[in-house]
């Protein structure tokens, strides 16, 4: 009775640990305060692509390809998403991302900073909420034999 007892517990334990580690949309400066900036995230997940071949995920240049299309898919697709959200910005923004994947393209961390310093408080609330959302139910489309991470700058049109 005591082994299940124990057992119920560490499994219990187990799925609290992994909502707690679940997938998070944060800002680039939130997530250093958290403790969960690029720099620690870095030596979890290894660069999908990178000058040094031998730190990189995608290696060949058909790898490459396929990871570029996925990435260019996987925005076009969080942009229909705002739009079908009514999502709208007001003028042109301009936006880094640093996304951490796992190996099956699960999203597992979206890092995200605004280059424009005035993009209002409530708009970045929604923006958030909906990225938040559209991860929850979008895999990156493509595959690794371990978790990567990709980045880039963004442009979002304005209406």
């Amino acid at each position: 009775m005591k082994r299940k007892i124990v057992a119920c517990l560490v499994s219990l334990g187990l799925l609290l640990a992994n909502e707690v580690y679940a997938q998070r949309v944060i800002k680039f400066e939130e997530a250093e305060k958290y403790g969960i900036g690029v720099q620690h995230l870095d030596s979890i997940y290894k660069s999908a692509i990178h000058a040094d071949a031998n730190l990189a995920v995608f290696k060949t240049p058909a790898e490459k390809q396929n990871l570029k299309l996925a990435y260019s898919k996987f925005i076009q697709d969080l942009g229909g998403f705002l739009k079908e959200n009514n999502f709208k910005w007001d003028t042109p923004t301009r936006c880094f991302n640093r996304i951490y994947m796992s190996a099956d393209g699960t999203v597992e961390y979206f890092l995200y900073h605004f280059t424009a310093k005035d993009v209002p408080d409530e708009k970045e609330k929604q923006f958030n909420k909906l990225l938040t959302l559209f991860v929850k139910d979008h895999k990156f489309g493509i595959t690794a034999n371990e978790r990567f991470a990709q980045c880039s700058p963004v442009s979002y049109a304005s209406k």
